[in-house]
């Protein structure tokens, strides 16, 4: 099996040598960037599994490594920071974040969550060959290429965006609930008072309309949930 390349874009030397030691002892290969210049030129050269990105860095910040990362590619990131706020969460999520962990972390929980992460990117990644084409008016899903077309144009996604978008695509005609929804592309249990459904959905629409802004592509059933346009 090939191995998992992780990196590590963290400027706490302690902090990255933690991260980095525990990964290495959990079978993966992992790469320390210092900055987010260094880790813009490491994402130049290289290919990674997973990022684990924080947001304060010298050279560039993390919300501009995740846009830069974002044009072209669709490994999951998981933003490791000491700004809690709510804001931040959403804005983080928004521009293409799969996670956020908010320092002091549990290094046992970013190990679960870097496995998890990697399950549904490798997995999702390997499978559902069969049909690889879904298509719902001029969107074009391609698993096997993870790439997804609104009029020609080619739409960059993050996993989880491609995931939700496919769910829905898969059942066109099917009413989604958040907690379906989040229970399907996230794998956990809804709690209810989550935006995380919300934020993503918002995305995926910006992401389209910017392709085409003449047509509504996800459709909101009011106190329902979403399916897509008919």
């Amino acid at each position: 099996m090939n191995p998992i390349n992780i990196l590590v874009v963290e400027d706490d030397a302690d902090i990255n040598n933690l991260l980095c030691k525990m990964l290495n002892r959990n079978g993966y290969q992992v790469t320390a960037a210092y900055s987010g210049s260094e880790a813009k030129m490491l994402l130049e050269r290289y290919d990674y599994h997973l990022i684990l990105l924080d947001l304060m860095l010298p050279g560039m910040s993390g919300e501009e490594i995740v846009s830069y990362v974002r044009k072209t590619k669709n490994m999951p990131i998981i933003v490791i920071s000491a700004k809690s706020e709510q804001e931040t969460k959403i804005v983080v999520l928004k521009i293409g974040a799969d996670d956020f962990i908010v320092k002091p972390f549990d290094i046992n929980e970013v190990l679960a969550r870097v496995e998890a992460q990697l399950r549904r990117y490798i997995v999702f990644s390997d499978s559902k060959k069969t049909n690889p084409i879904l298509i719902h008016k001029d969107l074009v899903l391609n698993r096997e290429t993870m790439e997804i077309t609104l009029k020609g144009v080619l739409i960059p996604f993050t996993v989880r965006e491609f995931t939700l978008l496919e769910l829905l695509m898969e059942h066109p005609n099917k009413v989604f609930t958040k907690a379906n929804i989040f229970e399907s592309v996230w794998k956990d249990t809804y709690l209810g008072d989550d935006n995380t459904v919300n934020v993503h959905i918002s995305n995926i629409r910006s992401k389209l309309a910017k392709a085409d802004s003449d047509n509504e592509y996800i459709h909101t059933v009011w106190g329902i949930g979403f399916k897509m346009k008919e």
